[in-house]
């Protein structure tokens, strides 16, 4: 087990702007990460990491299909990802457009698996969340959730991941 997996599902591009900006925040600590769609994603792979960041546009308040199936699908190991660290990250069409549901939905099926999520008391309490094309404050916000854990994860593993 070891490094992050950012997991995203993007049908315009947006989402997938912001996973790469997740994984830049990342990699800026040195913590090895991998990108992966989720559509036709092998969500046994999930094990492999200490870390998970699911990203995915707000359809209807809530997480698109691709990434609910992941977790949906995640139920054959249910309890194996305890203690991992996760995260989650969002973009949608308008601003009451059900962005921090969506966040919600995402981390309470980590939770559900037992995984450790830490929250942010300025910006984006839940996770960094855009409207539209990411902006330069969304972009940051990824950024630093990529980076809130990585330093969670080296913490956790209790020494330095990827480097």
């Amino acid at each position: 087990m070891s490094g992050i997996l950012v997991l995203y599902h993007s049908r315009t591009g947006n989402t997938e702007k912001m996973a790469k900006a997740v994984a830049e925040g990342v990699k800026g600590l040195g913590v090895d990460v991998s990108m992966a769609h989720a559509a036709g994603f092998k969500t046994g792979l999930l094990k492999d990491f200490a870390g998970i960041a699911v990203g995915s546009p707000t359809y209807y308040g809530t997480m698109a299909w691709e990434v609910k199936k992941v977790f949906d699908d995640s139920v054959k190991f249910h309890g194996e990802l305890e203690g991992r660290i996760g995260g989650a990250f969002t973009s949608s069409a308008n601003l009451a457009g059900g962005n921090e549901t969506t966040i919600l939905e995402i981390v309470h099926a980590m939770l559900v698996h037992g995984m450790v999520v830490q929250g942010t008391h300025s910006g984006d309490h839940y996770g960094p969340v855009a409207i539209g094309a990411p902006d330069k404050r969304a972009l940051d916000g990824c950024k630093a959730l990529g980076r809130r854990m990585a330093r969670l994860v080296k913490a956790t593993l209790g020494h330095n991941l990827g480097e």
